[in-house]
This record gives C-alpha cells, structure tokens and sequence, in this order.
C-alpha cells in the first residue's frame, strides 16, 4: 500500500510520510520510531507550529480531535484500557523535535509495573527512551559517520516495521470512521 499522501509531511525537519497513517486537513498521526510501548503514536499539527500557542483555533481544533479519534481507535486495536495523552511543551518540558506532537500511549492495567507502576511513562517520556529527535536524527541520511551506541533494549524500527504498522492503523481508521459514520446516521 503507497503512502496515504503523495505530498511529503515532515516532522520537524525529517520527512516521515511513510509513516503516516491519517491526515487530516490541519493535522496528521504518524507511528514512532521508537515507541515507549506499544501502539504509542504522534499526532501533530501539517504545519510546522513549535508551540501549542503558535496555534490557530481551526488547528487547535482539528489537532484535539484528532487526537481523540487517533485515541480510540489505539486503544481498541492494542487491546489498552487507557491512553496517556502528552504534549511536552517546549525545550524546558522534554519536546525534542521543535514542531508541536502529542504522544499517545496506550496502556494496560499493570503495563510497567516491573518499572515502579503507571507513572514511570513520565520518567519514559523525559529521558532518553522519550527523545524522538535523537532517534529521528540517528536514522536519518545526516547522521555522523560514527556509530552510536543504544545500550536499552528497545531498538529503534526499521522504516518497513514503522510502514508496516502505519498501513494497518490507517485500515482501522477507515473502519472507526465508517463505524463512526453509521453511528452518527441514526441519531
């Protein structure tokens, strides 16, 4: 399956059509290179805004949405009984691409126990397992000639794993809409 989009969308200065599986008109939900757990997402404003407040209402609008639709249809398809949804604001709260995204995270009861309980996502997010630029940058063409060392257990996908996995979500967001849609007609 191509691209949803013959249009290139970049995060920040990396293009990651590929990685998309929705769009919208002033947003899109891209897979992450290197998610914290499974099935966590970004979902980001097309254009490329720093700050929440740099924001216009339509994309405020259109981004929250998103959002909750990209939400529910994560936590159905890993099977989650939560989401946690983040937006590290700026430099001074984590955000490590300088282009406004807003992790979602599905979780399960007792997910990350063997890391101190529910809240360790927090320390997740803001520590190196959370840099998105870092692991964006180290995949991109402009990464030094040395190599790097990812001592954790989480490696980062390839770009067919992240394909592959935006491919399916994009099917179940078909799906959620047509299910939306016939919800909607028998109000």
């Amino acid at each position: 399956m191509p691209p949803l989009t013959n249009t290139p969308v970049y995060f920040g200065n990396f293009l990651v059509t590929p990685q998309v599986f929705h769009l919208t008109a002033h947003s899109f939900a891209l897979v992450n290179i290197k998610p914290l757990l499974p099935g966590h997402v970004l979902v980001s404003p097309r254009r490329p805004a720093k700050r929440l407040s740099d924001l216009n209402h339509a994309e405020i609008s259109d981004l929250f949405l998103t959002v909750q639709q990209v939400g529910r249809m994560v936590e159905r398809f890993y099977g989650a009984s939560s989401l946690n949804i983040a937006i590290q604001d700026g430099p001074a709260a984590g955000q490590s691409v300088p282009h406004l995204h807003t992790h979602i995270i599905p979780r399960q009861s007792l997910d990350l126990e063997d890391q101190g309980g529910s809240d360790a996502i927090y320390g997740m997010l803001e520590g190196e397992d959370g840099d998105v630029g870092k692991h964006l940058w180290e995949k991109s063409n402009r990464r030094p000639k040395f190599p790097s060392v990812d001592d954790s257990s989480r490696q980062p996908r390839t770009a067919e794993e992240m394909a592959d996995e935006a491919r399916k979500l994009a099917d179940e967001m078909k799906q959620q809409q047509i299910t939306d849609d016939s919800s909607n007609s028998s109000l």
